[in-house]
């Protein structure tokens, strides 16, 4: 087998921590000696063994040793002391002899020195193999090293006419499938953050959390409430299972549940910038956010050219009253986003979206 090979199966074992270890990156360990895999590892936790890690210990508890094999790692090793040891201590304990990196580190607190110590240590070291996938992979981990806001995707529903609800006469209701609704909700569980309006909160009283997907770990929940209109007995005050930001645009002095925070962001009217919100929510550590509406919060984010991604499901069904055309591949395209693939989903069209470079 190649390098290229034992790097693809790297990447493949990475998706294993997928919606489990954010906002570490996913990465995933591959131990070969003599062109065949000893040992595979991948981070599966927070708190949880590195990649690195994983694989010398599936060799151990296997009794085979680990001296002179090769590593294929997806992202540079760690060289600092976190939750758990620095990886590249852990590969000079264990012997390794040589050590293929598909993706630097853009960390600050590795940026190459992990490569550097391995080197230092007498471990030869290769670089750049399947960089762009393994990048592609951790692409959230990666925008937000660089620039230090979320990577954003906006995620909309519509029905055959373009239609995001009804006409306001009655209570809203789901028109997509279960098979796109469980989609929804895997793609909850894969983002740190979840963002809606304050509107959609009085109109729909959602909880905003992962369900039915078996989530480890539960999104922040975001809303642009710029005059503090969330009721107090809403879900999303009511239901503590993650953490709920509330963005003001002025001081709000009421007492919140333990599990919400408000943040203010000024303004002079009730718009507040995307740009800032993004700004906070990255100094927040937020990596990935969802923007789930409605049409107004799409159309601001897109408005502001911050929409990296979009996740678009039609349904062929016609809900019957509301405004027509009021969202669709229109606006995603005028945005600078071009279409990357579709696929079917009990009748639903899904189509998958990114920016245009």
């Amino acid at each position: 087998m190649a390098a290229e090979d034992f790097m693809r199966r790297a990447i493949e074992i990475a998706e294993k921590g997928r919606g489990r270890v954010h906002p570490n990156p996913l990465v995933g360990c591959v131990l070969v000696r003599d062109g065949e895999v000893i040992a595979e590892g991948w981070h599966d936790h927070i708190g949880g063994l590195h990649a690195e890690q994983a694989a010398i210990a599936d060799a151990e508890e296997r009794g085979i040793s680990t001296i002179g094999s090769t590593a294929y790692v997806t992202l540079e090793p760690c060289n600092h002391h976190g939750r758990t040891p620095p990886c590249t201590e852990a590969l000079l304990w264990a012997g390794v002899e040589r050590v293929v990196i598909g993706s630097l580190d853009p960390n600050p607190t590795v940026r190459g020195g992990g490569m550097s110590t391995l080197m230092e240590g007498g471990i030869d070291v290769e670089n750049g193999v399947l960089e762009k996938d393994c990048s592609n992979q951790m692409i959230e981990f990666i925008h937000w090293c660089e620039k230090r806001r979320p990577l954003v995707l906006l995620k909309a529903a519509v029905d055959c006419k373009g239609r995001v609800d009804n006409d306001g006469s009655s209570p809203s209701e789901r028109f997509t499938s279960n098979a796109s609704i469980n989609r929804s909700h895997k793609t909850r569980s894969e983002n740190m953050a979840i963002l809606v309006g304050v509107n959609t909160v009085l109109r729909d009283n959602p909880e905003l959390t992962a369900r039915g997907v078996g989530a480890k770990i539960q999104p922040t929940r975001v809303v642009i409430d710029p005059s503090g209109k969330t009721p107090e007995n809403s879900k999303l005050m009511e239901i503590g299972s993650s953490r709920v930001i509330l963005i003001h645009s002025k001081e709000i002095l009421r007492d919140s549940p333990q599990h919400v925070d408000r943040y203010v962001i000024p303004t002079m009217g009730d718009e507040i910038e995307v740009e800032r919100l993004l700004d906070l929510l990255g100094d927040l550590k937020i990596q990935s956010l969802i923007v789930e509406g409605g049409p107004k919060t799409w159309k601001r984010f897109l408005d502001s050219g911050t929409v990296d991604r979009a996740l678009l499901i039609e349904s062929p069904i016609d809900i019957g009253s509301g405004e027509t055309d009021v969202f669709g591949k229109g606006s995603l395209i005028d945005a600078g986003l071009v279409e990357l693939s579709k696929e079917e989903s009990e009748g639903d069209s899904i189509t998958h979206w990114a920016r245009s470079h």
